[in-house]
């Protein structure tokens, strides 16, 4: 039910971190502002998938 998605930043697209998403509660994609360790900030982090 749930999938292993990962988040990206939208500044320098390095993936920082990893979460779960339930595909049928959430159908769009997922972002969320969360800071990122190479930009030293806080950007938006969007959905990619997880090789």
């Amino acid at each position: 039910m749930r999938d292993l998605i990962g988040l990206a930043c939208d500044g320098c697209k390095r993936r920082n971190y990893t979460t779960t998403r339930n595909k049928k509660r959430q159908t769009e994609k997922f972002s969320i502002k969360k800071f990122c360790p190479s930009c030293r900030t806080h950007t938006q982090h969007r959905e990619v998938k997880v090789t």
